[in-house]
């Protein structure tokens, strides 16, 4: 056992709050698409095609905000670790607030024909590059700004504020569908969430310029160890075995967000007949308990240590999602009770930040988790929906099984790595 943790001063509870309400904003700007996905395949691609390729290539151009985070996330990471955490952290928002304006003031296919769809795909990819160098840098600058025996309640609190954004999202789009017609939406509603998630992140931009850059990042500066070579070369040379245990772990977080808020609403209606508003409330909920189930996470990790917590909540994400739909498939009655556990049981969101600060020394630390969360993200959130959607016909427990897996996977990896990693604690300039 730790001792008790120390409290957040003033100024750490502004950084905090102003880290997660800009996250919350980036993350809407981003989810938005999928929201409307159906709309934007009617407007931004020739009428005569068929509807199902239309929306197929609606979802590919989200698909490819995905597959730039990467790119992206490598580019602004390497800034990060040579001209400060707090500038690109700025810069993330504002790569993601105007694509956002752009989308809802841009003409469509019937008015400039196939630019329409080119440079909507051109604006995703640099949605796709800002949210790429958002949650890297943001772990970092919050872990180094807080007290060490905060950082976990701290990160929670972050990750808390990240999911809080596809909450705003959905909640954004059951609106417009109360207050619009299917038609106005198609006509000029479908503009408003852009328009706003434009006007929120740069709101978000504003509130940033109040932050201060890391101390941790200061402090290098000083000791001029905090300009090295291209950041990421040294990282795959000096580093290579904190790149294992950092993907598989994006992995297992990939995967608690992936069955909780993306499959499991779409399971609902398919596969056990429930209305989309049913599904929406319930999906809801369990964001809203996944939001919490970061903040208790983070605590946990301030009493136990980050690996034994990534133990425990690696063991309860197969529990929750078990619980979950063991109550879809048996008719237990109590769907409602049984997402608030689910979400509870996904705190291993909350968890992964923590043990990923700790995997890499400062001077490359944004660059080792933008690097390793960013291809793994990229690759496991474009490929496992497909392929659990595919494999729920065979069997409706396929997603209990592969959180089984994942949570087997976080188990192992506190087991190899646990003694050989975790050297560098964010307080730490080495």
């Amino acid at each position: 056992m730790t001792a008790k943790p120390l409290l957040l001063s003033r100024p750490d509870h502004k950084t905090l709050g102003l880290a997660a309400l800009g996250g919350a904003l980036e993350i809407y700007d981003f989810i938005i698409f999928v929201f409307f996905a159906l709309t934007l395949s009617q407007l931004f691609f020739p009428p005569q095609m068929p509807e199902w390729l239309r929306l197929l290539q609606s979802f590919g151009i989200f698909v490819t905000g995905y597959l730039a985070r990467p790119l992206g996330g490598i580019l602004m990471a390497h800034f990060a670790d040579h001209l400060g955490r707090k500038r690109v952290f700025s810069l993330s928002i504002l790569m993601m607030a105007l694509p956002c304006l752009l989308i809802g003031v841009m003409p469509t296919y019937a008015e400039i024909g196939y630019v329409a769809p080119l440079v909507l795909l051109a604006l995703r990819i640099l949605q796709g590059a800002a949210v790429g160098g958002e949650v890297p840098s943001a772990w970092v600058f919050v872990a180094e700004h807080v007290p060490a025996e905060r950082r976990g309640y701290a990160l929670g609190f972050l990750q808390a504020g990240l999911t809080f954004g596809y909450l705003i999202g959905a909640l954004t789009a059951t609106a417009l569908a109360q207050l619009f017609t299917p038609q106005e939406i198609l006509d000029y509603a479908w503009r408003v969430p852009f328009l706003l998630g434009g006007v929120f992140g740069l709101i978000g931009v504003y509130l940033r310029r109040w932050l201060s850059e890391t101390p941790v990042f200061l402090a290098l500066r000083e000791r001029r160890e905090a300009v090295v070579e291209f950041s990421l070369r040294t990282v795959l040379r000096e580093h290579r075995a904190s790149l294992l245990p950092a993907v598989l772990l994006t992995c297992v977080l990939t995967s608690a967000v992936v069955v909780l808020v993306v499959i499991t609403p779409t399971v609902m209606q398919q596969r056990f007949g429930m209305t989309a508003s049913h599904t929406f409330a319930l999906s809801s909920l369990g964001i809203v308990f996944l939001n919490i189930g970061c903040v208790l996470a983070g605590l946990l990790v301030d009493r136990i240590g980050a690996w034994r917590a990534l133990l425990v909540y690696s063991l309860l994400l197969p529990v929750g999602v078990g619980l979950l739909y063991a109550n879809l498939i048996g008719g237990w009655g109590w769907p409602g009770l049984a997402y608030a556990l689910a979400g509870l049981g996904c705190g291993v969101v909350g968890v992964v930040p923590s043990v990923m600060v700790g995997l890499f020394p400062a001077r490359i630390r944004v660059s080792g988790i933008s690097f390793t969360y960013n291809v793994a993200y990229a690759l496991w959130a474009s490929t496992t929906p497909l392929l659990l959607i595919a494999l729920m016909p065979w069997s409706p427990w396929v997603c209990v099984g592969y959180c089984a897996v994942m949570g087997g996977v976080g188990v192992l990896t506190v087991r190899l790595y646990s003694q050989k990693l975790g050297r560098f604690a964010p307080s730490h300039v080495r």
